[in-house]
């Protein structure tokens, strides 16, 4: 009995030496999960009752050697494709026969055809994500992707701040996109085509001065002999002129001209061009004037449709030629009372200006003109009072551009006019209303830009200028209006359109930036205010204070073809796949594996695990939730061996062993002393 008891402790002992021993050699394998030998006592059984407690056991027998799941050490590599678990879980392996094991190694890499493999070539389990970003029933994790194709830009997002202090009387006029003296302020921006070539976005800002464009038509030549020509008729902007019998004056054409723009001004049934503040004749001319918030406008096109007559000439006042905006009135002056007393007074402005007898309209504006500072100072409204150059006894009086258009002045005491003395039809006209010769101001100019678009510095874009006197959603290329409150600085409106109470910009629809996408796809329709294939331009946080004019955030969602150059993972498991274009794409989902009992898995070799009946099913879930810990990447999960308590234990198995050996021997040595007695 006691042989047997010796020799049970010896194997016990040996198993001790060989599990210890394993962990030792197992101190730097990746994932490796030290085992402990447990012992249990060995009683043989006996009838019931026959003396049990008086059995001194036969021995020790291995009861279980249990895996030690603590984490180890996490260290970190230079291998994206190192993976790591801080927490709970494990990786899920599939092998080519279907078989599936877990492991806490993580060192992985991609075979032949993406797959992501273990060293021994078993497949990690993961997620699939389909291309909402739904997720897939679990397979395998594989680089399916190898390049990312292009994409045409279809959004840019773009915000900056234009420095009011800039003065737009400092432009060069007109405006010319290849010179830097006409724009305000210029940005360029990278988009790509549906094919992945690159192109550049420009945008210029033109900053409205105070000054507006004015054109005269003035219409010329007879008519011929009644009856010898077919009635005339023409159209002016597409509005139809006439038809005119004649005999008939270039006076009626003007006129007729100006009904026909002032009906369609009036009907709502026709696209008026908004830009227009005002039509008149003077003798044979239509006189156009557009509102300084317009800038630079198009002359409109007049043309015969029936009969033959000659095409107006054409004057455009615009560029450096423009009309200033600001109220203008000028006023005649006749000569002074010849009776009245030397050094008398009259009040222009609140300030008393000194005429004697005899002076002429000419002295009497030259001494108004000479008191400018002196007017200004008592009446801040007032930019400037000079005596007008092609007119000797004129005295022109100027408001500043930003108070736009002014009442007529009135000639008494009290205002900014000459005052009313002695014989007034003598001094100065009896009818103040003929004397007062208005240029209405006009302030909607201010905070007011152009916006331009050109693509690649050449093309003229169109983002939604309207054609004037055209019904639907025609457009065409060319500058529309960007709009900034002049007391807080912010974005008001967008070709018209208010900036949302949120202070979300309307979207700016640009056609023709992709050049690959057949012209006839690309257009604005009535049933859709959006034109199709086009590119969003989405201004929402551009402001304008008094600081440099700076972008402050520029972004478009185009792309060229990109080549992948690496794949990572993210804390949730996410894999992803990175490429040479700067995209990422979500490939799939690491899935971890968790069970009821962990202690009951199998250790297969290569540390690697097989689920049992005493382990439970696998229970699967990304990284992060439930019981799982978090991924990490480009890190590896060292062996959680302690060499000091295995070297400790070590020592014990040893001594454990000698002991056993020591029974054995002294149970023979009284083996043999029985044996001599006898």
């Amino acid at each position: 009995m006691a042989f047997n008891t010796a020799i049970t402790g010896l194997k016990a002992s040996t198993n001790e030496l060989d599990v210890t021993g394993n962990n030792i050699a197992n101190a730097s394998t990746v994932g490796f999960k030290a085992g402990r030998t447990e012992f249990s006592d060995i009683f043989t059984t006996v009838v019931v009752g026959a003396g049990a407690t008086n059995n001194p056991g036969a021995g020790v027998t291995v009861s279980d050697i249990a895996q030690d799941f603590t984490a180890g050490t996490i260290e970190f590599t230079n291998n994206n494709l190192d993976l790591a678990i801080d927490g709970s879980g494990f990786f899920q392996l599939r092998d080519s026969q279907g078989g599936v094991t877990y492991t806490r190694a993580g060192g992985f890499e991609l075979d032949k055809d993406g797959n992501v493999v273990t060293k021994n070539g078993k497949f990690l389990q993961g997620f699939g994500l389909d291309e909402l970003g739904n997720q897939l029933p679990v397979g395998n994790l594989a680089v399916s992707q190898k390049e990312s194709e292009p994409q045409s830009t279809t959004q840019v997002d773009l915000s900056f701040n234009i420095d009011s202090r800039d003065e737009a009387e400092a432009l060069l006029r007109p405006y010319n996109p290849d010179d830097a003296k006409t724009y305000t302020f210029s940005n360029s921006s990278r988009i790509f085509d549906s094919l992945g070539n690159q192109h550049t976005l420009k945008l210029d800002m033109v900053e409205m001065a105070p000054r507006f464009e004015r054109q005269e038509y003035t219409f010329t030549g007879d008519p011929s002999p009644a009856g010898t020509v077919p009635d005339v008729s023409l159209s002016i902007a597409g509005l139809p002129i006439g038809p005119f019998s004649v005999p008939y004056t270039a006076g009626d054409v003007a006129s007729a001209a100006k009904a026909a723009l002032d009906a369609a001004k009036s009907d709502p049934s026709i696209d008026f061009d908004s830009r227009i503040k005002s039509v008149s004749v003077v003798g044979n001319a239509l006189v156009v004037d557009y509102f300084a918030s317009a800038g630079e406008v198009d002359e409109l096109d007049v043309l015969v449709t029936g009969g033959t007559y000659p095409d107006p000439t054409v004057r455009s006042f615009d560029g450096e030629n423009a009309i200033n905006a600001r109220e203008q009135q000028a006023i005649d002056l006749l000569p002074a009372d010849p009776s009245i007393a030397p050094n008398s007074t009259i009040s222009f402005g609140g300030v008393d200006i000194t005429i004697q007898p005899g002076d002429t309209g000419d002295d009497i504006a030259l001494a108004i003109a000479r008191e400018e500072n002196a007017i200004i100072e008592r009446n801040p409204d007032i930019e400037s009072v000079s005596v007008d150059p092609n007119n000797d006894q004129r005295i022109v009086v100027t408001y500043k551009p930003e108070l736009g258009d002014q009442p007529e002045l009135a000639i008494d005491d009290s205002s900014l006019a000459v005052g009313v003395y002695s014989q007034p039809d003598a001094g100065v006209a009896s009818n103040p209303s003929a004397l007062a010769e208005l240029e209405a101001g006009d302030n909607s100019y201010q905070g007011v830009y152009q916006l331009y678009a050109y693509l690649d510095g050449e093309e003229l874009l169109d983002i939604g200028a309207d054609i004037p006197f055209v019904n639907g959603d025609g457009t065409e290329p060319g500058p529309i209006p960007i709009e900034f409150d002049t007391t807080t600085g912010a974005l008001l409106r967008v070709n018209g359109q208010n900036v949302g109470s949120d202070g979300q910009a309307p979207l700016i629809s640009i056609l023709g930036a992709d050049p690959t996408i057949p012209e006839s796809e690309q257009r604005r329709t009535s049933s859709d205010n959006n034109p199709r294939n086009d590119l969003q331009l989405d201004l929402t946080g551009t402001t304008q204070f008094a600081s440099e004019s700076i972008v402050k955030a520029s972004s478009q969602n185009g792309f060229t073809k990109g080549d992948l150059i690496g794949v990572s993972f993210a804390e949730d498991g996410t894999m992803v796949a990175s490429f040479s274009n700067g995209q990422n794409t979500n490939l799939g989902i690491v899935a971890l594996a968790t069970f009821e009992n962990q202690g009951g898995l199998q250790p297969t070799g290569n540390t690697e695990w097989s689920a049992t009946l005493d382990s439970g099913q696998a229970i699967l879930n990304p990284p992060g939730s439930g019981l799982n810990g978090a991924l990490r990447s480009s890190a590896l999960e060292q062996s959680n061996v302690d060499l000091s308590e295995e070297l400790v234990a070590l020592i014990e198995a040893q001594r454990n062993f000698q002991a056993n050996s020591k029974t054995l021997q002294t149970e023979n040595s009284v083996t043999q002393t029985i044996l001599q007695i006898q």
